[in-house]
Formats: C-alpha cells, structure tokens, sequence
C-alpha cells in the first residue's frame, strides 16, 4: 500500500537541518525549528504506526520507479515499532538541548547535525534497500562523530577519532556484504533478495555476505567484539547525544540483525541465533561488572548498554515467537530507560563547576535535587527490572521466553547478571543522591533543565504498569515477521 507519509519521520528532519543551517545566528529560531521538525517525525511515526494496525505494510517508492530497480520505503510493524521508539527519544533530546548548559549546544551546526542524525536513524530504519541503509547509517555515524568532536569534554576529539576510524570497519563490513549480494543476485533490494534466497540455493558469495552483514550490525551495536569504542564515545558526548547513542543508535544493529534472520537469510537463522546467544551472555556479563568498577556516572551507564543489548541478542538468538517479541519490548523499554538515566546523569553533572560526571567528584552533588534522586531511582529500578516499571515486563518476557524454550543454562546465566544490574545501580544512586556532599564542594545555582527525563520516567513507569499495547504490538510484528512472504509481496506487488 503506497503511503507518502513514510517520507515524513526523514525528510522533516532533513528540512529541518537545511533551514536551521539558514537560520544558524539566531539560535532561538534555530531551536523553535528544531523541536518543531522532530515532533513532526515523530507524529508522522505515529501516523504510520497506526497505518500499520490492519495488517497492511506500507511502501513508497522514490521517484516513481518500481522496486526492484528504484528504492523504495517500506514500513511494517517492526519497522514502526523501531521508528516510534527512535522518534520518541529524538523529541527529547531536543527539549533537553533548550535548557543544556554545555557551551557545544550553542555551536551554529549542533541542532542540524542532531537532526541529521535522527533522519539517518529514521531511513535506516525505513529503507528497503540495502544500500540506501549504508548511506543513511553513515549519515548518522557522520553527524554524531561531528557532535562528539566539539564536546566540552577535553576527550571527545580523541573519542570522536577513535570511533571513526573504527566504524571505517564497519563500512567495510557493511559495503563488502553489499557488493557480495549485489554480485550473486544483481539486485539491492531487500524484498527481491530474500525472494531469491528463498529459493534454497546458497551461492558461496550469499554465506560470506551474511558473515559480512551480520559483523556490520554487530559493530553498529557495540557487541563482544566490537565494543571497543563504545565507553568513550558515549562517554564523552554531549549528554543529548549520548542519550541518543545509548538508546536508540546501538538499536539499527539490532534492527538489521533482526532483518536478517527474519526476512533474507532464514535458512541460516538458527546457525545466527546460536551465535548471538553466546555473544549476548558474553556482553550481558562484561558490560555488568565494568558498570561495577568503573569511575563515572556516564560511563557507568554506557557499560550498563553491552549488558543491556545482551539480553536483546540472547532473545533474538533464541528465536522462538515469544523471545523475538520479548527482544522488541526490552529494545524500546530500554530506550526511554537508558536515554533518561543518561539524562538524569546530566542534569547532575550540570551543577557541578566542572561539569564532570566522575563519581569522585559527585559525591551527594544530587543530596539538594531529591526529585532528581527519585527520577534517577525509578530508572535505575526500571533497568534492573524491579515491578512495576517497563523494565520488569522486558525480564519477565524474556525470561518466560527461555523457560518456553527450556534454555535453562542460558536462562540462569541472563537472572543471575540482572542481580549485578541492580547492584551498581543502587551503590551509584547512594553515592551521588544520599552521601553527605564534601564541605569544599562548590556547586552551581542552575543546571540542565529536567522536563525531558521527567517525561521519559514517566513513560517508563506507564509502560509499565500498562503493558498490554505494547506486549500486543510486539507479538503482532513478531507474527507478521513470521511470514516473510507479506514483506516480499508488499514491495514487489504480486
């Protein structure tokens, strides 16, 4: 069903971008265009969630021409589900940069450069093509690179270097599997390629493209063993940014790790799933103890990310229905958890003279801001997966999940690395919200604005205690992924 509201959640953001580099010496207007820009993609996400309610998969096809020779959008429910997620966070981002205190908000390119970022997440997320997905991921890792680089943090242009050079690797995954497809098939698109590899036959240049894809996404993720850059480059960005990065960038990996084993590469979705389950205990325990012995608040939490996007990729490896949908829950509650926190994070840090989130330096920083406290508490609860916030719903799938698939092994590993969860995050919380501050302690009268983690808190906890929408959502994705037939027919008609 052809849709042109598919073009809102990327092009507004581009319009955005192009109008607020116009509008780059008033920072004001600059602003009010921004935030404008992204509740527009965000509502036209929406608009195309609810499209997606009856069953049916929307498609535009750019310019005109027919897949499989032009590129088209396609938009099904986990794509929505994905893009609904993305958007929702992008919205608060920009209202935490109004009342941001770090000088590098103020650069003439930041609000372009974040709006460029969410259009590339947003046309990651809704391509069909799979060479218009590399263009629009560099188009996010270019935009947040730039934003890390002009950090207030002395750190960020190391951090920004590092990760570029790094995510060189990644295209290079990224762009051999894609010449590999394109060589066997003749085609990039999605839908035809999946079409074709439905077919049974598995050319020797198929296997080593899905090699190629599935180290590409793992990279995007940050997971064992392309987590290298991750603590630094999340660390040292601006926390809008980091927000984002933590959240719901990490998220297009596992978006194309889903896509693979669910659309192109089917026959060798078990073979994938055994790998992103060892994968995932590996990330789930190392991201865990390094949140336990690390040394600042930020970083905490970008080490808490490998743990978190661990137990997505143990229940994208069991790949039985019911953990597939439970991967798409814990994949959104963990975006509106994690983007608070870091948030939150923020906000304290900002009082600070330096602005620094080192845990020596904020010791009972956040004893004068209880409400702060509390916020930082309910996500910190909401991560560990403590009812009856959205993050005990994300456990308890999962976890009914691998008793369904009788993973006892597996199952025991991911109930016992929860408890860790719990463990750092309520030492850090005493730390920086109960203890006494240090009387030489000199702290700012202002700081960060809370009204976008307050809102993301408050998302947490209605996710929580009314979990049915999006448990349903996710198992009407999951069942619609289970027929990869609907997409194919969806995009090339027939």
């Amino acid at each position: 069903m052809t849709n042109t509201l598919l073009l809102a959640p990327i092009f507004i953001p581009l319009g955005g971008a192009a109008l607020g580099i116009l509008l780059a010496r008033n920072r004001t207007y600059q602003q009010a265009v921004s935030v404008v820009c992204s509740i527009g993609a965000w509502m036209g996400s929406i608009a195309i969630l609810i499209g997606n309610l009856d069953g049916s998969i929307l498609t535009y096809n750019l310019g005109g021409w027919l897949p499989p020779y032009g590129i088209v959008l396609v938009a099904d429910l986990l794509t929505s589900l994905f893009a609904v997620m993305a958007t929702t966070v992008m919205v608060a981002g920009t209202l935490y940069v109004l009342e941001c205190r770090d000088k590098s908000v103020s650069a003439p390119a930041f609000m372009p450069l974040f709006l460029c970022m969410g259009a590339g997440l947003s046309g990651a997320l809704y391509t069909g093509d799979i060479f218009t997905l590399f263009v629009f991921i560099e188009l996010m890792v270019i935009s947040s690179v730039i934003l890390v680089a002009i950090s207030d943090n002395r750190l960020g242009m190391e951090a920004a270097i590092k990760y570029l050079f790094i995510s060189s690797m990644g295209t290079l995954f990224l762009l051999t599997g894609i010449a590999a497809l394109y060589a066997t098939f003749g085609t990039l698109n999605m839908a035809d390629i999946a079409r074709l590899l439905a077919s049974g036959e598995r050319p020797v240049l198929a296997q080593a493209a899905a090699v190629m894809l599935m180290c590409a996404f793992l990279l995007k993720s940050a997971v064992f063993p392309f987590h290298f850059w991750q603590p630094d480059f999340h660390t040292t960005a601006p926390t809008p940014v980091g927000a984002m990065l933590s959240s719901i960038i990490v998220k297009v990996g596992i978006y194309g790790l889903i896509r693979m084993i669910t659309l192109m590469f089917t026959a060798e979705a078990a073979l994938i799933g055994n790998v992103l389950v060892i994968l995932g205990i590996i990330g789930i325990f190392f991201g865990s103890l390094g949140a336990l012995r690390t040394y600042d608040a930020k970083r905490l939490l970008a080490y808490s990310t490998f743990g978190q996007v661990g137990f997505i990729l143990v229940g994208i490896g069991w790949g039985s229905p019911a953990a597939l949908a439970a991967a798409l829950v814990y994949a959104v509650n963990h975006a509106f958890i994690k983007s608070s926190m870091l948030m939150i994070t923020g906000v304290v840090a900002s009082r600070t003279m330096t602005k620094t989130a080192r845990l020596t330096q904020l010791g009972g920083v956040g004893k004068t801001m209880p409400w702060v406290g509390g916020l930082y508490l309910v996500g910190g609860l909401a991560l560990a997966g403590v009812p009856p916030l959205n993050g005990f719903i994300s456990k308890v799938m999962l976890v009914q999940s691998g008793i369904e698939a009788q993973e006892w092994l597996t199952l025991g590993l991911v109930v016992a690395a929860g408890a860790i969860t719990l463990l750092y995050i309520t030492r850090t919380w005493q730390l920086i919200f109960r203890q006494d501050p240090d009387e030489s302690l000199k702290l700012k009268s202002y700081g960060d604005s809370i009204l976008a983690p307050t809102l993301l808190i408050a998302l947490c906890v209605t996710l929580g205690v009314f979990a049915s929408p999006l448990i349903s959502l996710a198992l009407r994705a999951v069942e619609q992924m289970g027929d990869p037939t609907l997409y194919i027919r969806a995009v090339l008609g027939g």
